[in-house]
């Protein structure tokens, strides 16, 4: 059973990590997004953020150094990936639902860095498993795994039931959805039940942790315990692999979308770019699109005006 769990653990973490690299690797090759041109962008100098404006207002801007403020950044970016900031401001009722589901997803991956650092300082530092500090790691760890686990079943519950309940959700609600609440629901209480009702002298975080690096196959791993780790482990996994994804794509929104203030620079990657999806063609349906039959570039498409210009 213990070589089963760390067997499905270390394939899981290998998915994870490459799912993700592989997904930020597709969100980079996209084509440019169309730029939001909403300001002020924090990168901006502070006292143009102030009043909402950009180094646009500058005479001969472009003949001005450009300087990126990476704190302005850093002071948007702490509340909204901690605490969920535009969904406070804009969706309260859904805010109560989501914030407990992620912050619980955040304490329970800081715990899994936190055990796996101090079960990897262990083992490269002799002695250091018998100190104070251990007691203090083992103690957090404990606390911050268990209330990541209430929060995250907690907020998956009642997302799952603002989805089944709320008639303007369920009209975007895919069966997807709904079972990616419950497979959250289902390994997350799992691998709770498990930890709590484990017998006396079963191992804890920090032991799990140590065995899965040194591989060790004499650790027990208690049968409740153990079908709740692999639950977990395949959900890490299948994450990066669904739109659950957007952990990695939300960089993407604010730094190539929102955030995105470059000029054009007419002999840069971008201008090249720009001229060759000029060439694309695209394939909607839609009247001022297609011309019977017809499928023009995005050049043709862009240089004529429909409301002027017959339907042939």
């Amino acid at each position: 059973m213990t070589l089963i769990v760390y067997s499905v653990a270390s394939a899981a973490a290998l998915v994870f990590f490459v799912a993700t690299i592989a997904r930020a690797a597709q969100y980079a090759r996209a084509p440019l997004h169309l730029r939001w041109e909403v300001y002020p962008v924090p990168h901006e100098a502070p006292e143009r953020v102030a009043h909402g404006g950009s180094y646009f207002e500058q005479s001969e801007w472009w003949r001005q150094p450009r300087t990126r403020h990476l704190l302005g950044e850093v002071r948007v970016m702490v509340p909204e990936i901690l605490f969920l900031h535009a969904l406070r401001t804009h969706n309260r009722s859904l805010w109560y639902r989501s914030f407990p589901f992620h912050f619980g997803l955040y304490l329970l991956a800081g715990t899994t860095a936190l055990v796996f650092g101090a079960a990897l300082g262990a083992r490269l530092v002799p002695g250091v498993a018998d100190g104070e500090a251990w007691q203090v790691i083992r103690f957090a760890a404990n606390v911050a795994g268990a209330a990541g686990v209430v929060l995250s079943v907690v907020g998956a519950l009642g997302l799952l039931h603002r989805r089944l309940t709320d008639t303007a959700l369920r009209v975007s609600t895919a069966p997807g959805d709904i079972f990616n609440l419950v497979f959250f629901v289902a390994a997350l209480s799992l691998v709770g039940l498990g930890y709590a009702t484990r017998p006396a002298g079963a191992p804890d975080l920090l032991q799990l942790a140590a065995g899965l690096i040194g591989w060790d196959a004499g650790l027990a791993v208690a049968p409740l315990l153990a079908a709740g780790l692999v639950a977990v482990s395949l959900l890490a996994a299948y994450i990066p692999l669904t739109h659950m994804a957007h952990f990695v794509a939300k960089y993407f929104t604010y730094h190539m979308v929102r955030w995105d203030d470059e000029p054009m620079d007419l002999s840069g990657r971008r201008a090249v770019a720009l001229a060759d999806y000029l060439t694309f063609r695209p394939t909607w349906s839609a009247g001022h699109i297609r011309q019977s039959g017809e499928t023009p570039t995005w050049a043709e498409v862009v240089a004529s005006n429909p409301a002027r210009e017959p339907q042939r």
